[in-house]
């Protein structure tokens, strides 16, 4: 037997090589599961594994690399039978417990190959035994209801098997999917296992831009195992006919791992591989307060005279980006969803043209921003005629629509060459810094540009066009700032995340409901990329005024609301969350997140999410209705330290926080609810 040894001192996986099988050790599943047309599975199932093309894969080579702070593992592969040669790629950061994989796989026979699924990764040996301490995690994603996470135990989703006449096989697992064109529109494409004796724990994504995806977690041969795949026959429809020579590569995916930290841990490595894969911008650091018009406030109806006071009010509060969000291209008198596509401003809201307010909004020492929903073409735009039916999704030759709208298919010239002239001209003509892209429709199974491409496979097409043509905007106007929007959090993956800069968490309105949202959204992005909405009210009382500003303060601050209409009492308060927001934001893109009160469930009447670097912990807890009005936080990471409790937000709260260094515990009082406030607790003379 020879063992392939790889990793860093966070991460050792080590693989065995026996009769030409390569496993990773402790386990017997290959490395890639494979199916095609006449390759299928050796144990008939509705699950990715246990398939023909994956027990028949030997050893070629392999490679090990340390290439800029990564290290690197190639596996290479070779089924005899199918002629397929498969390439499985492992990368991981130095000192991140985090493992990125891709599987490139080439038809090296005589004979045309259907795939009808490739896994990107596949792992097991997830429990040190049988699965029966251990939990599924799964978050439900819908829209103004996002980040939901779940868990159950493993032994509910796969029972024991146990009795007289025993047999371990099984034909399902637990199984979630995306379909469509939004990635994260009803689940979020992650998931998870947590052993609940060892606090082992495992969390995965899967960094895909599109609908197509799919995850299993189930068990085989006594232990658990995960498998994490882009889009595959079973749920999508999916094929991709290899001729010979050809080649397909998956959409990657990464898995993090904690010992003994819980999901907190993996999700505290899973930050951190998130930050070190993304494109390099200036707003990861800087983060910017954001005023944006629509939540709350212009709901879409932009004009001169409704703006002009909300530039000045915003200024005034200390807002340092105005984004103008849906309406402005709009005239006033149109019903104007099924025409947009060319993107230019509307007249009867801007009598002096648009011109004058972003020039008002530099006036007022901040960068204008304008709302975008780049891929759609409406039914009605002269664009649906003189653009051709190649640059649109269609399926048998006719153009999809959905809600009066074409899709773009990012993969033909024209789609592309009209939205680079688009941003060019808001950009470069413009002076616009800013760009929120929206995606509101959702045009189903995919497109076929040609014979015998499934609408899957012509989705996967797109998607990766989609990100190509992202790289281009950003390559070419490097400090200009894009947020990441479909109908709220529909379009939450990493695919997107590692080149855009800010992701919106919901279209949420009510403040209450908006707090479980804020709280989960580190468990998907990093917390500098977080948008949250902070939109008070004149009607609001103070405390509602404090508990929606603190909502954000651990994330991404999208200000809105009436803020012009506000007493003065409440517009203090908004200027104080956002000074304080400025003294603590340089320490968000190097902390970490962890849930004291553990993950938030929709009605939890407390919530609590912690950021943590070295030095400092920043501490958000929200009262909601129901409940007592003391609760008690765990922070085990401050256990045995010398530990400083100060409230950052409100300065005028009736709060009380009382620390408990025996137990490293904070009691908190919130005497009204709903009620929110936000702590800095300090280790002194200790390095974390």
């Amino acid at each position: 037997m020879t063992t392939i040894r790889w990793g860093h001192e966070k991460l050792n996986w080590e693989f065995d090589l026996v009769d030409g099988r390569v496993s990773r050790r402790g386990t017997v599943m290959p490395l890639a599961e494979v199916t095609a047309a006449n390759h299928g599975r050796t144990w008939s199932s509705n699950r990715l594994v246990d398939t023909a093309i994956g027990a028949r894969l030997r050893y070629r080579a392999h490679q090990t690399l340390s290439e800029k702070d990564w290290q690197v593992l190639v596996i290479e592969l070779h089924d005899e039978e199918s002629g397929l040669a498969v390439e499985v790629s492992y990368r991981s950061p130095e000192g991140v417990p985090v493992v990125r994989a891709e599987v490139a796989v080439r038809n090296e026979g005589s004979a045309p190959l259907r795939l009808e699924s490739v896994t990107s990764l596949v792992v097991s040996g997830l429990t040190p035994g049988r699965p029966d301490h251990a939990d599924v995690l799964w978050a439900e994603n819908d829209w103004i209801a996002e980040c939901r996470w779940r868990a159950e135990p493993m032994r509910l989703t796969s029972p024991d098997r146990d009795g007289r006449h025993c047999d371990a096989r099984h034909k399902g697992a637990f199984t979630v999917a995306g379909r469509g064109v939004w990635s994260s529109c009803g689940h979020l494409p992650m998931g998870g296992l947590a052993d609940r004796e060892t606090g082992q724990a495992w969390v995965w994504q899967i960094e895909h831009n599109g609908g197509g995806w799919r995850w299993e977690c189930g068990e085989l041969d006594g232990t658990a195992y995960v498998a994490l795949s882009g889009p595959e026959d079973l749920d999508h429809g999916w094929n991709r006919v290899l001729a010979p020579g050809d080649e397909f590569r998956t959409v990657p995916v990464a898995v993090a791992f904690s010992a003994d930290g819980g999901p907190d841990g993996a999700f505290t490595a899973l930050t951190r591989y998130r930050r070190a894969t993304r494109r390099p911008h200036a707003d990861h650091e800087a983060l910017p307060i954001i005023f944006n018009d629509y939540m709350n406030c212009l709901m879409g109806d932009p004009t001169t005279a409704k703006l002009l006071p909300l530039i000045d009010a915003a200024a005034g509060a200390g807002a340092e980006y105005f984004v103008i969000d849906a309406g402005w291209y709009a005239e006033e008198a149109e019903n104007w969803w099924g025409t947009v596509g060319a993107w230019q401003p509307s007249r009867s809201r801007f009598p002096g043209g648009i011109e004058e307010v972003l020039t008002r909004i530099r006036e007022r020492g901040m960068v204008p921003g304008l709302w975008l929903e780049p891929e759609v073409i409406g039914v009605d735009s002269p664009l649906a005629l003189s653009l051709p039916d190649e640059a649109f999704f269609r399926r048998d030759g006719v153009r999809v629509s959905d809600c009066g709208r074409h899709h773009l298919d990012l993969r033909h010239p024209a789609a592309r060459a009209h939205l680079d002239a688009v941003v060019d001209r808001l950009v470069g003509e413009w002076g616009v810094g800013y760009l929120k892209l929206d995606h509101n429709i959702n045009p189903g199974s995919g497109t076929s540009a040609g014979p015998g491409e499934s609408p899957a496979d012509g989705l996967l097409g797109h998607n990766r066009a989609h990100l190509d043509w992202l790289d281009g905007v950003l390559d070419r106007h490097p400090h200009l700032v894009l947020e990441n929007c479909a109908s709220g959090g529909m379009r939450i993956d990493h695919a997107l995340l590692s080149r855009l800069q800010l992701q919106s968490t919901s279209d949420q309105q009510n403040f209450d409901r908006y707090a479980p949202i804020a709280a989960s959204a580190p468990t998907t992005m990093t917390p500098e990329q977080a948008a949250v909405w902070a939109y008070p009210q004149p009607e609001d009382s103070l405390d509602e005024v404090a508990f929606t500003m603190a909502s954000a303060l651990l994330g991404r601050i999208h200000l809105s609301g009436k803020i012009a209409e506000l007493a003065p009492e409440a517009s203090a308060l908004v200027r104080e969350a956002l000074t304080v927001y400025k003294a603590i934001r340089g320490d968000l893109p190097w902390a970490v997140p962890a849930w004291p009160l553990g993950l938030p469930a929709w009605d939890d009447p407390w919530l609590a999410l912690a950021m943590s670097t070295s030095s400092t912990t920043y501490l958000t807890v929200w009262r909601r209705p129901g409940g007592e009005d003391t609760t008690t936080l765990p922070l085990p990471v401050l256990s045995g330290v010398d530990v400083g409790v100060e409230r950052l937000y409100p300065a005028a709260s009736a709060a009380v926080a009382q620390w408990r260094p025996g137990t490293a515990e904070l009691a908190v009082t919130l005497p009204a609810a709903p009620s929110a406030v936000l702590y800095r607790l300090t280790t002194r003379g200790v390095d974390r």
